[in-house]
């Protein structure tokens, strides 16, 4: 409590709602939030009975809607850029060099396999540094920059590699859009090999939602919305992650019981 200046028989309504909005800034889950909320509206249902106070401060405070939360065993960002440096090519594995290229699209820009499907070399503008990912029947297009390394694999790939692996007339960039070379197929085979490089690898989503939850500790909303293509701003919401710790030492150091 006295990191905010207060105490149980003086906290006014104000100032319980700058307590909420630190709250709601660690990622704590709607539902923890109106239950925790719920209790306290008891405690000082009880202060006032007791004459500590006048008035309940907090007794028409209404935290409304549910943001649903990404579950699953996410990597750090440490792991993931393992799981790209760790992927070994051979400069007689054609394959194998396409491969590193698409884990990197994975790792650094958090696409999606239908997204890796509708590229086409029109898509990338090495000059710019850039890759421009379409629009799909859920994600937003958007533009986003490739890291240095990426450029230098990927004007390898482009000038040499994919002649020589993709039909000759194919538009899409990395597969041949018939036979069994689709993208499914070439990820299927990259996460078996992912899986022995990181035991806690599962699968592309689960790199994504990795990659997506990372952003978020270093962008805001609106710009993580952007880089991971959703239309929707509770989508993006919804890679909030509970931080623990943090929220019980705000809770420690708070609680009106303390």
């Amino acid at each position: 409590m006295n990191n905010f200046g207060t105490s149980k028989e003086s906290i006014d309504y104000k100032t319980f709602l700058k307590y909420v909005e630190e709250l709601k800034k660690t990622g704590i889950k709607v539902r923890t939030l109106q239950s925790y909320i719920g209790n306290l509206k008891i405690y000082f249902r009880y202060l006032q009975e007791e004459n500590y106070r006048s008035d309940n401060p907090i007794e028409n405070i209404n935290i409304k809607g549910t943001i649903r939360t990404v579950v699953g065993n996410l990597l750090t960002a440490d792991e993931l850029e393992d799981l790209y440096y760790s992927y070994q090519t051979k400069d007689n594995d054609l394959a194998r060099k396409r491969n590193k290229i698409i884990i990197g699209l994975l790792v650094y820009q958090g696409l999606q396999s239908k997204e890796l499907q509708h590229l086409k070399e029109e898509h990338i503008e090495l000059y710019k540094g850039k890759i421009t990912i379409p629009q799909t029947k859920r994600t937003n297009g958007r533009t986003l920059e490739l890291k240095p390394w990426q450029l230098m694999e990927m004007m390898e790939y482009l000038q040499q590699i994919r002649p020589k692996i993709v039909p000759k007339g194919e538009e899409n960039l990395f597969t041949s859009s018939y036979g069994n070379t689709n993208i499914n197929n070439v990820i299927k085979k990259i996460s078996e090999e992912l899986k022995l490089i990181n035991y806690n690898y599962q699968n592309a989503i689960q790199i994504r939602n990795s990659v997506i939850v990372n952003w978020l500790k270093i962008h805001n909303l609106r710009k993580t919305q952007y880089l991971a293509g959703h239309r929707y701003i509770s989508s993006t919401e919804r890679y909030k992650q509970d931080n623990l710790e943090s929220l019980h030492e705000m809770i420690n150091s708070f609680h009106p019981i303390k």
